[in-house]
């Protein structure tokens, strides 16, 4: 196997946020020559699905990112310190659908955009639902709706371009193999 591995020479912090950093690096290449990589760093995130009767758990919200209302699985970053991924989980669908499940599994890690982020998403299945009377606000900032939609339903949003988001599109192909 070659390897290819790109050694920083250089960093420099340009942005400190509260959701993340970007980072300036000099790298020295494996021919060893010289490029530069700009890096986003990023603590993580969470996301949930709930498959229950045939119907899959959608969250509507609006992403200023890309000037849109989406349709994605519940989730959320990781900004608790010290939360484990999976108690990030199970705080997301808590304030998001007031649910809690009795059932969860790992589904996979997964990194959205190598490319120039260093994101990991959790992504776990929640089953055995259940309502919660007194489940944790939404964050103050947040506003959403919640939606079951039927499996097949889902997977035609995917098909005609009404579900972008690749999380969600990782869960639900998940979920059409695993009915």
């Amino acid at each position: 196997m070659n390897d290819f591995t790109e050694v920083t020479v250089q960093k420099e912090v340009k942005y400190q946020g509260g959701i993340f950093t970007v980072e300036h690096h000099l790298v020295s290449l494996p021919n060893g020559k010289h490029s530069t990589r700009d890096i986003v760093l990023h603590n993580g995130a969470v996301a949930v699905l709930v498959v229950h009767e045939g119907k899959i758990l959608l969250v509507r919200q609006y992403r200023k990112a890309i000037e849109a209302h989406t349709l994605e699985i519940p989730a959320g970053k990781l900004d608790h310190d010290g939360e484990s991924p999976l108690e990030a989980a199970k705080r997301e669908l808590e304030e998001e659908a007031q649910l809690s499940a009795n059932e969860w599994e790992k589904v996979v890690d997964l990194v959205p955009t190598p490319g120039y982020c260093n994101e990991k998403i959790h992504l776990y299945e929640a089953k055995g639902i259940q309502h919660l009377t007194n489940a944790a606000p939404l964050d103050e900032d947040e506003f959403v709706s919640i939606e079951w939609l039927p499996v097949e339903e889902v997977i035609q949003k995917i098909h005609n371009g009404e579900i972008t988001d690749a999380k969600t599109i990782i869960a639900v192909q998940y979920a059409a193999l695993h009915q």
